[in-house]
This record gives structure tokens, sequence and C-alpha cells, in this order.
């Protein structure tokens, strides 16, 4: 394999998939199931910094991060060397049979950075799904109660249960029910799509409303919310929102779930966004930036509630693998050292500028926080989701040689979630191919 450093700009030497990429998506077809799909079939051989180089000698312009996973950028140097050691070292051992310290300096890590300064324990999963499933039941053991509330638009995974839990239908449900019970699901704050003028109290008041009614407080296990929606269009809620959900946990003995899976480690332009409004969860669930491309996720809580479920109640075979964890360890400490959070509150201010200079009412809304930003693309009234629209941008900026990302209730959402460490003359002409294809759309 080529060690020459990959040079930090966008070269496009064939047509968009080349010939190589054409040769592997045709073994593909013969080889994977047809439900695993890709939106952009270039098949990729090496990734440094925000550069994806594809196997025709393509270099790429990563706007996406894998879906916000490689915030520390491909290849970082430290997370690299960090797994080499441990995986030369041993590679698996199952922490519930015989243990190591990654594991433990990963959970407190954990403890130290997440929202709140009372006492935490936590336990360490394979996947942002595995996670959730895991929160789950920590509340229902916890409280002893089986209601779980979640939002509209939400999106918290692809197991039964959090299929349950995710609100969109189609790809992630269509046909694979019966799906797990006691799952209840009230209004989230949309600004853009309420009622103009909602404040977050008032859009609390009517999801808390619906919740009381049609569910009843004493039944309410946890109320799991992602503090800024992902799959659902990047909804950021109104200020307000956040607070009121979680005092009404509070005060009706409900555990507050924040599922921080996306948001989390400096993606928003702080460690997690619910830090955002001063919001402190009971439970929190992470994954994807943890571990910088390696496999790992969490869930992290009050002491006396992680301490109230049974020894051997929790775990897995590969919960908290050690190279998972030493890349864990790795990425952490370059968030802390280069300042990540602040890096992505400059990257957030970059692309509100470039975007929000465009003048149309095609782009609805222009929202997000720090690297975590999304344009919502509507027809000519203002209003109506353009689902087609938003693909034809996206595919253009592929073809361009620019990773791009869509989502949304609607699927007429393009969503950005750059490396953290991207250059800010590549940052900048990623978003020039984007906002020509924006631009190019909206006027055709």
């Amino acid at each position: 394999m080529d060690n020459e450093p990959i040079k930090q700009q966008r070269n496009l030497v064939t047509e968009l998939p080349g010939p190589n990429s054409r040769a592997l998506e045709a073994r593909r077809s013969a080889a994977v199931a047809t439900g695993v799909s890709s939106m952009f079939p270039v098949y990729i051989e090496r990734g440094e910094g925000a550069i994806l180089v594809d196997v025709d000698g393509n270099s790429l312009i990563d706007l996406g991060s894998g879906i916000a996973v490689v915030s520390v950028g491909h290849g970082a140097p430290e997370l690299v060397e960090a797994v080499s050691e441990q995986i030369a070292r041993f590679a698996h051992t199952c922490f519930m049979v015989t243990p190591y310290e990654g594991y433990v300096a990963v959970a407190e890590a954990l403890n130290r950075l997440t929202p709140g300064d009372h006492e935490k324990r936590s336990a360490l999963f394979n996947s942002g799904a595995e996670a959730v499933e895991n929160a789950v039941k920590i509340a229902r053991h916890v409280t002893g109660r089986q209601a779980v509330v979640v939002f509209d638009h939400a999106y918290h995974g692809r197991t039964n249960l959090t299929m349950a839990l995710t609100a969109k239908n189609a790809p992630y449900k269509d046909r694979f029910g019966p799906f797990a019970p006691e799952i209840y699901r009230v209004p989230m704050s949309y600004p853009f799509r309420d009622t103009e003028g909602m404040t977050g109290a008032e859009a609390a008041a009517r999801a808390i409303e619906q919740i009381e009614r049609l569910v009843g407080a004493h039944q309410v296990a946890t109320v799991l919310i992602e503090p800024i929606q992902g799959e659902g269009g990047f909804v950021v809620p109104a200020d307000g929102f956040l607070p009121a959900i979680a005092e009404w946990c509070r005060n009706n003995g409900v555990l507050f779930t924040a599922d921080e899976i996306q948001t989390g480690f400096c993606r928003t332009g702080d460690w997690f966004a619910c830090n955002h409004e001063g919001v402190v969860p009971d439970l929190i669930t992470t994954a994807k930036a943890m571990a910088g491309g390696m496999p790992l996720a969490a869930v992290t809580g009050r002491a006396e509630i992680m301490d109230h479920v049974h020894a051997s109640g929790l775990g897995g075979t590969y919960g908290g693998n050690p190279s998972a964890c030493a890349a864990a360890l790795a990425s952490i400490a370059i968030m802390e050292s280069q300042d990540l959070a602040g890096a992505a509150r400059k990257i957030g201010a970059t692309i509100q500028a470039r975007l929000g200079a465009i003048n149309s009412p095609r782009l609805g809304d222009l929202r997000g926080r720090g690297a975590m930003m999304a344009i919502e693309i509507v027809e000519a009234d203002g209003r109506s989701p353009d689902a087609a629209a938003a693909k034809r941008i996206v595919g253009a900026c592929h073809q361009a040689g620019v990773v791009t990302l869509s989502c949304g209730s609607y699927g007429n959402v393009v969503r950005l979630l750059p490396p953290l460490v991207i250059a800010e003359e590549l940052l900048g002409e990623g978003l020039d191919v984007l906002v020509g294809a924006i631009e190019q759309e909206l006027a055709s």
C-alpha cells in the first residue's frame, strides 16, 4: 500500500464511479445482499484527513465523515498507532471473562466528559442501536415501568426495539414488524414546520399533554430524545424545549435519556449537544465519533441508576473491544488537544455564511449547530418538501467529487458532517461545489 501522505485536495482522474469501482460494483451485486445499499458506489482505497481516495485514484472531499464517525479525520496517526499497538498485544478476551484497563479508561473518560458533575458509571457496547436498547433496559429495570416515549422524526437504530423507537417507516421499518410494544410517540419541536412563533416551552407543553393523556406519567420509564435529530433532518428544537421535557421527567420520576450518538464528541461545537442548554440527562448513549471509526458505543448514567442493574445483566461478547477502546482513548485525546469543539464552531460559522447567502424561497431552512449543519429543500411555495431536488443536489456533488448526504423524514434535507480537522481551504472548495449544485438546482 502506498504510504505517501495524501494531499488534502480534490482531484478527479476518471468519471465517477470509475472503471475499477464499476468492476467492484459488479462483484458486489453477486455477493452482497440487495438490502444493504450504498448511496455513492465509489469504492474507497485510502483516506487521510478529509480526503478519500478511491480505487481509480480519484481524491474526494469528505463532507460526511462516514455519518459523523471520523471527526478526528481519516487515518489519524495517533489513532492508527494506538490500535496497531493494542492489536499486537491482544485482540480479544471478553471483558466479562478477563477484563483489561482500556475498557476502564474509556468508562472513566465518559464519566468525566458527559454532562453533569454527579457520580457516573458507564457500560460499553458495539453499536449505537445496542446502546439505545441497553438504555431502555436500564430505565425499565430501575423504574419498574414499561412505557418509553419517543418523538416524531426520531431515529434510534435498526434492531427490532430501535425500529419501534424510530419514526420513519421506509426504508428502516417497512414490513419488518411486528415491533416491540410500549413505545409511544409524541410531537417534536420542529421550528420550521411548527406553527409560526411556537416557542420551545409551548412545544414541550404540547408533547407533555400527549404523554399524560395517552400514556400517563406513572407508566413512563424514560423519555428518549436526540438533542438534535439526525436522520430525521437535523432538527434543532426551539430553545427551552429540552429543558422543559427534562424538568417534567424529574418531577415525575421518569428517566431523561439523551441519544447523543450522532451529536456527541464535539460535533455541535460542544462536547455534547445537551450542554448548549445546560440539560443534564439521567442516561446518555454515545457511539459514532467516540472511537474514530472503530465500533464502540456506550451508555453512561447516574451511578445509582447504572448500579441498580444486577451483575451480568449488561454486557456482550464484543462490547468494549480492546482495539476499539484504544481508538476511543486516542480520539478523545485528539479532540481535547486540538480543541475540536472550537473547530466545529468555526466550521459551522463558515457553512452558515456560505449557505446563508443563497437567497431563494426553495432553501426553506438552514439549521444546525457547529459542524452538524443542514439545508431543507422545498418547492416554490417555501413549504412543501422537494426530495427529488435534494437528491439531485447530492448527486451533483458526488459527480464533482464531494461526498454529501441526505436525510429527513421527507427526504428533502442535505446534511453536512465534515471531519472536524478539515482545512479551511478544503472546506471552502467543498462548499463551492455544494453552493454551485444548489444554485443550479434552484434556478431550474
